[in-house]
């Protein structure tokens, strides 16, 4: 009977252990699948930042788009041209030459000569300050962005330039498109998170050689990019001086009003892009303010 007992209890014994074993095994293995489901839980977290971090990183303004930057550079190559060859021999897109000039006016003491060039000096430099005061006080009404407004300014002075006789002075040409290229400088300052010029484009021929050779021996994809990028930028600057020339050899004087169309469709998009899908962003600031 003890023996029968004891049996008993032994059996009994194993089977609990078994049980004890496949509930141990059961919650393990169930613990197992909670750990995989916490780790996939924080991995699909991480990808979603990652994600709308990404977004918001690629997200640009219309203003910033490259289109608007390769217009804006033909209208440089365009002015250019039309200074150059119709309008007193000079170039009115930077002030490099003229500060050269100035200093040499002043080694000589050319006294004439350095007061008549800090004429062009003094324009671009009140036109880049105009632009940064005008910038903030038109963002407070949130119609439409400072950019698009210059834009529309620009067409009302091509078309006024247009109308300059022949017998008008050079220099009043000269100085007003010194103006607008400074405000333009001044303005649009990234092509879509790039850094980049839209009245001249020395840096973009260093830039374009310097990332042609990082593509190639660097294989860099990142370098590849900006090495399109700004020869784009140099290929529409090109384009925009052939055509201010040829029109220049057909029209004359007229040959500014070439730019207008450009203009026109630049201020048509970006105005529609103020009034409606970017109108509740029109607080936000473009980059390399």
């Amino acid at each position: 009977m003890n023996k029968k007992l004891e049996n008993s209890i032994e059996d009994e014994l194993k089977y609990l252990k078994q049980a004890k074993e496949l509930v141990d095994k059961d919650i393990e293995g169930k613990k197992e699948l909670l750990d995989k489901d916490i780790n996939q839980i924080d991995s699909d977290i991480k990808h979603v930042g990652q994600t709308l971090k990404s977004s918001e990183k690629k997200f640009f303004l219309e203003c910033e788009k490259h289109w608007v930057f390769w217009a804006l550079i033909m209208i440089g190559g365009i002015y250019g041209a039309y200074t150059y060859t119709l309008r007193g021999g000079v170039f009115c897109n930077a002030q490099t030459a003229n500060v050269v000039l100035l200093s040499m006016a002043i080694g000589t003491r050319d006294w004439a000569q350095a007061l008549y060039l800090c004429v062009p000096i003094s324009s671009y430099f009140l036109g880049t300050i105009l632009s940064e005061i005008f910038a903030k006080k038109i963002k407070k009404f949130q119609i439409l962005r400072w950019d698009t407004i210059l834009i529309g300014i620009d067409i009302f002075v091509i078309l006024g330039l247009g109308f300059l006789p022949k017998s008008a002075p050079d220099q009043i040409c000269q100085v007003t498109l010194n103006f607008l290229c400074a405000m333009q400088f001044n303005t649009f300052r990234q092509n879509e998170g790039m850094p980049m010029a839209t009245t001249f484009v020395t840096n973009h021929i260093r830039q374009t050689a310097s990332n042609l050779v990082k593509a190639i021996r660097d294989k860099d994809s990142a370098a590849a990019y900006r090495f399109r990028m700004h020869g784009a930028m140099l290929l529409f600057f090109l384009l925009g001086g052939t055509y201010s020339a040829v029109l220049c050899s057909f029209v004359g004087l007229y040959a500014i009003w070439g730019a207008i169309p450009i203009l026109l469709f630049m201020f048509i998009k970006l105005a529609i892009a103020d009034l409606t899908y970017e109108k509740d962003l029109l607080y936000k600031v473009p980059r390399g303010h």
